[in-house]
């Protein structure tokens, strides 16, 4: 779910300086990458019984904060 909200997250600032059909073509980039992030929490959190809410924040501070070095 991390690497699904980084690449979530990886797509929206290219939506920076766009128009048109490149904007269009790019928002469909993020959207369907979020929505894969978006789908993989829900179906994680009816699975566990954990809470949506909860388990959603805690993906996206992980994928904010965690580094590709497991060591730092």
């Amino acid at each position: 779910m991390i690497t699904l909200e980084r690449s979530a997250e990886a797509e929206r600032p290219k939506l920076a300086g766009l128009a048109g059909d490149d904007y269009d073509a790019q928002w469909m980039r993020w959207h369907k990458a979020a929505e894969a992030t978006q789908a993989a929490v829900t179906a994680h959190a009816e699975a566990s019984g954990e809470s949506r809410y909860e388990l959603e924040q805690a993906v996206k501070k992980a994928a904010l904060h965690a580094t590709d070095d497991p060591a730092e």
